[in-house]
């Protein structure tokens, strides 16, 4: 068995997880395994993904494992990938080892943007959103709502910085989170929401809290209880990649910042 470190633009896919007839992560990592001989269009074996991450959400250290040859390195995965997904370390792990269950810990970190908020409120409400409790209303699931979660936000320039760590998620929770987080910073509701938002009665219709959206969040760690090897080449990929994705946005910020600015003359 082998795990990898899987970095990607979650932007152009409906999510990490396959899907019929839609581009995903998965979908892309499954299609070069094939294309390199590993398998035949299926999963191989042993094989399970970290996390599922929504659609549009990005990753630094999403992690996969299988059953995989001895030359496939990050590198000769990263050859018959897209760009925008890079395989950048690996190491051997047990046969008994799973990607989901074997994680300690996994950390999201949310670029929200807030010019305007106010940062006492928000780290106020980040510290009563931390600690065991009972999510139930902050996702659509049913089961698994009970969750040890540490929420931290830092103020960098115009964004609120939200880092969210737990040993898992369940679905819209770090989003949820977020969007609870930019309300309450923001004037929209008060500190005491968070206390509704723990009580057993659920919380429908305008009362809900939204989901912030995908794109500002990053799933930047899982902890495990072994050490990746870096490949330099693939790393050094990978850096290039997003460097080129980071600066084309930069000129597309730009762009609407022209014309934004157009309507102020």
């Amino acid at each position: 068995m082998r795990a990898y470190r899987i970095a990607y633009d979650g932007q152009p896919y409906y999510g990490f997880q396959r899907q019929p007839d839609v581009a995903t992560v998965e979908g892309e990592l499954v299609g070069a395994l094939d294309r390199l001989g590993v398998t035949d269009g299926e999963v191989p074996a042993g094989y399970a993904g970290a996390g599922r991450t929504d659609a549009g959400v990005s990753a630094l250290a999403q992690t996969v494992a299988f059953e995989a040859p001895d030359w496939l390195s990050p590198a000769a995965f990263n050859s018959e990938l897209p760009a925008e997904i890079r395989a950048w370390a690996s190491t051997d792990v047990p046969s008994d080892f799973h990607a989901t269950h074997d994680a300690h810990q996994r950390t999201y970190c949310y670029h929200l943007y807030a010019p305007a908020a106010d940062d006492d409120l928000a780290r106020e409400a980040a510290r009563a959103l931390s600690g065991d409790h009972d999510f139930h209303n902050l996702t659509p699931d049913e089961r698994g709502t009970v969750r040890d979660l540490s929420v931290e936000v830092c103020r960098d320039d115009a964004f609120l910085v939200c880092v969210l760590r737990a040993d898992g998620f369940c679905r819209q929770l770090v989003r949820r989170v977020v969007g609870l987080v930019g309300e309450i910073a923001g004037g929209d509701r008060p500190l005491a929401k968070i206390d509704r938002v723990f009580d057993d009665a659920p919380l429908d219709g305008p009362e809900g809290v939204a989901p912030a959206p995908p794109a500002p969040l990053v799933l930047t760690a899982v902890d495990y209880d072994v050490s990746f090897t870096i490949d330099a080449d693939a790393r050094a990929s990978a850096r290039a990649v997003f460097a080129k994705r980071y600066a084309k946005r930069l000129a597309s910020a730009r762009v609407a910042r022209t014309v934004r600015d157009g309507f102020e003359q």
